[in-house]
């Protein structure tokens, strides 16, 4: 299971998001003052979430999403971007992976992803290395994919085991050799060093962390990147 204090919780059931603990509704009060106080906070949190939608940030407004370095798939000319920010060792990131593939899949030439690389778990650095290394040879995506696929085998009490992790991507077909020297190459750590500056400056605490045309999700769980990621379609593609 991922890292409770550094990745999403594994709840990938495609439900409504749960009131917060904290609101009226949890507290024993008398029912009058339960129905007015709900009836309250529920506007203020409607004026509250319509102020912070009109206020998102384009992408275009946030230069640290510009993703230049990153490695994107799907047309270049698509108007819908997804920055996803990805812990390889994090089984939510396996979990919601196929879904962001279903839904470029499923709107072909509308929707770019690109990966931005975030290590939380414990060794999950070697891992990123191992990815960003895979792209001198043009093996990403098949590498990330095998990663993600075989996870469970190569996390281990929420630790990496590299050894494991190179089994993992055995049927990938990279040369190890090239593979182990192009890990140490400078722009391997620069673009590592990168995303890392790049998602505190974003406040990315948890992965995966999404943002669609620059836009975050407020609440985490399938329906909600559904639901952006939808609505951003139908802005573009009117």
């Amino acid at each position: 299971m991922s890292k409770k204090s550094k990745s999403r919780a594994t709840n990938i059931e495609p439900t409504a998001p749960q009131e917060p603990q904290s609101t009226p509704q949890s507290r024993p009060t008398g029912r009058r003052k339960v129905l007015l106080t709900s009836a309250a906070a529920f506007l203020l949190a409607i004026v509250a979430g319509t102020f912070l939608y009109s206020q998102s940030p384009s992408a275009a407004s946030r230069p640290e999403l510009a993703s230049r370095h990153a490695p994107t798939i799907g047309d270049p000319g698509a108007k819908v971007h997804i920055v996803e920010f990805l812990d390889p060792a994090c089984e939510t990131c396996a979990a919601f992976y196929p879904m962001v593939k279903q839904m470029m899949a499923d709107n072909p030439g509308k929707i770019r992803l690109s990966v931005r690389h975030v290590a939380f778990h414990k060794g999950s650095d070697y891992v990123v290395a191992v990815l960003e290394a895979s792209r001198k040879q043009g093996k990403y995506w098949q590498t990330l994919e095998a990663v993600l696929a075989t996870q469970e085998r190569w996390v281990i009490n929420h630790t990496v085991e590299p050894a494991l992790a190179r089994q993992a991507i055995a049927g990938v077909g990279v040369n190890f050799e090239q593979l182990a020297a192009d890990m140490k190459a400078p722009e391997v750590e620069q673009r590592m060093t990168l995303d890392r500056i790049e998602a505190a400056q974003l406040k990315v605490t948890k992965t995966p962390e999404y943002f669609v045309n620059g836009r975050q999700m407020q609440t985490f769980g399938r329906q909600q990147l559904q639901r952006l990621v939808a609505d951003e379609i139908a802005k573009a593609y009117k």
